[in-house]
C-alpha cells in the first residue's frame, strides 16, 4: 500500500501534466486560427478568401484561405483535431483519479448535500453528459439561429448549472465541474459538429460538387462558442488551488461572473485582431468585475460559529482512526498544522484553510491521512518552511501511522 499511495500520487501528477500540455496545444492552436482568420486580409484578387503575412522564427510565412476547392485539393491536408479530443481525455482522466477515486473527500461534502460517493459520481457524469445534449438542442434549434440571443441564453444556463453543482457538490469540486461540463461542449462540438461538418465540405469539394454554406456557417458558430469558453474553463480548473474561489457561499456568483469576465478579454483580442478598434473599456469592465468577485469572496455569507452535526466516519476514515499512533498523529497534526488547518486560521495573515483543507479534529486528520503522508510524512511540503518547526521524528511517526493502517 506505501508503494501504491505514491505510485497514485505520481499518475496524478503525470496525468495533470499530459491534460496541461494537450490543453496548451488545444487552446495555442485555436487562438491562433481565430486571430488569423481574423486578421485575414480580404481585399485580394484571386479565389483565396484572404491572406496574411507573418514572420516567425526567421521566417516569413504566406497564408491564404480557400472558401472554394483549391486547383488540386492538398494531399497533407492538416486536421486540428486531435488536441481537443486528448485534452478531455486527459481532463476525464484527472477527474477520475482524484474526484471520482476520492469522491468522499473531494467530491461529497455532507455540510452541502448528504448524499452517496457513488450518487455523486453518477450525478457527476449524467449532468456533463446532459449538458452536451441539451446545448446541441438548443443550437440546432430555431432559438439558436440568432447568435445574439443564443449567447444569452447559454449565459443563463450556465449560471443555473453553478447554482445547481454548488448545490450538490463540494465547492471545489462545484467550480471543477461547471470547467468540465463547459469545456465537454467545447471539445463535443469539435468531435461531432466542427469536424464531420469539414469532412462534409471536403469531399463535396473533392467531387466537385459546391459545398452547402450551412456546414460551414454552424461550423463557424461552435467554433466562436469555443472561443469564448475558453478563458472561463481556464480559471474554473485552476479555481481548486484558491478556496477563496470555491471554498465561500457565493462561488456560484463567482463562477459566473468569470465567465462574464473571460467574454469580455476575447471581445477585446478578437477586436483588435479584426482590425476594428481596440475596446480599451473591456479592462475597465473586467476590473471591475474582479473587484467585485474579490469582495464576494471576503463575504462567506454564513455562520461560521453556528454549530454543525458531525458526520459518521466513513470505513476508510476509521481505518486511519483506529490505527496504532493516531492519537499521537493527531496532537501532531493540531499542534503543527492546525494553526492555518482550521475553519478559523490562527496565523497571521491566513483568513481562510489552505485549499479548504480543515485538520483541527479527528475525523478531518482520518480524512485526509493519504495527503498528510505524503506531505508531511514522505515530504517536508508541509508546513511550508516548516514554519511549525516540525520535528524528524514527528514525520517518521505520520509515516508509520499510516503504513501500519493501510497494512491492516
Amino acid at each position: 500500500m506505501y508503494d501504491f499511495a505514491v505510485t497514485w500520487d505520481w499518475m496524478a501528477f503525470a496525468v495533470r501534466w499530459l491534460h496541461v500540455i494537450t490543453g496548451i496545444a488545444w487552446i495555442g492552436s485555436s487562438f491562433y486560427f481565430i486571430a488569423l482568420d481574423l486578421g485575414l486580409k480580404r481585399d485580394i484578387p484571386g479565389p483565396a478568401d484572404g491572406e496574411e503575412w507573418q514572420v516567425h522564427g526567421g521566417g516569413f510565412y504566406h497564408i491564404q484561405k480557400y472558401l472554394i476547392a483549391p486547383d488540386a485539393m492538398p494531399e497533407h491536408l492538416v486536421w486540428f483535431k486531435w488536441e481537443s479530443y486528448a485534452t478531455w481525455l486527459s481532463g476525464f482522466a484527472m477527474l477520475f483519479i482524484v474526484y471520482y477515486v476520492g469522491a468522499d473527500l473531494f467530491l461529497v461534502d455532507p455540510q452541502v448535500a448528504d448524499i452517496s460517493p457513488l450518487l455523486a459520481i453518477f450525478i457527476s457524469m449524467a449532468s456533463i453528459a446532459l449538458g452536451w445534449v441539451a446545448y446541441d438542442f438548443i443550437c440546432k434549434s430555431k432559438f439558436g439561429d440568432d447568435n445574439t440571443r443564443l449567447m444569452v441564453a447559454l449565459y443563463v444556463i450556465l449560471v443555473f448549472v453553478a447554482l445547481f453543482y454548488t448545490q450538490v457538490f463540494s465547492g471545489r469540486a462545484a467550480l471543477l465541474h461547471l470547467g468540465a461540463f463547459t469545456a465537454t461542449i467545447m471539445s463535443a462540438n469539435v468531435f461531432f459538429i466542427i469536424m464531420p461538418n469539414q469532412r462534409i465540405v471536403v469531399a463535396d469539394l473533392k467531387a466537385g460538387r459546391t459545398p452547402d454554406p450551412k456546414y460551414g456557417k454552424i461550423a463557424k458558430q461552435r467554433s466562436t462558442h469555443n472561443n469564448y469558453l475558453t478563458l472561463p474553463v481556464l480559471f474554473l480548473m485552476l479555481s481548486n488551488h484558491y478556496p477563496l474561489a470555491f471554498a465561500t457561499e457565493y462561488n456560484w456568483i463567482i463562477a459566473s461572473l468569470i465567465f462574464l469576465v473571460g467574454v469580455l478579454i476575447r471581445h477585446y483580442f478578437n477586436s483588435m485582431h479584426s482590425r476594428t478598434g481596440k475596446p480599451t473599456w473591456v479592462w475597465l469592465a473586467a476590473t471591475f468585475l474582479m473587484i467585485v468577485i474579490a469582495w464576494l469572496s471576503t463575504e462567506p455569507g454564513i455562520d461560521r460559529s453556528a454549530p454543525q452535526q458531525e458526520a459518521a466516519l466513513s470505513s476508510r476514515q476509521l481505518m486511519f482512526a483506529e490505527a496504532e499512533g493516531f492519537e499521537e498523529v493527531s496532537q501532531t497534526v493540531m499542534g503543527r498544522c492546525a494553526m492555518c488547518h482550521a475553519e478559523e486560521p490562527g496565523w497571521d495573515g491566513i483568513h481562510w484553510p489552505p485549499k479548504g483543507v480543515v485538520l483541527d479534529n479527528a475525523a478531518d486528520i482520518a480524512a485526509h491521512a493519504r495527503e498528510i503522508y505524503l506531505q508531511a510524512g514522505l515530504s517536508h511540503a508541509m508546513p511550508p518552511a516548516n514554519a511549525s518547526y516540525m520535528e524528524q521524528a514527528e514525520r517518521q511517526m505520520i509515516v508509520a501511522w499510516y503504513e501500519n493502517a493501510v497494512s491492516q
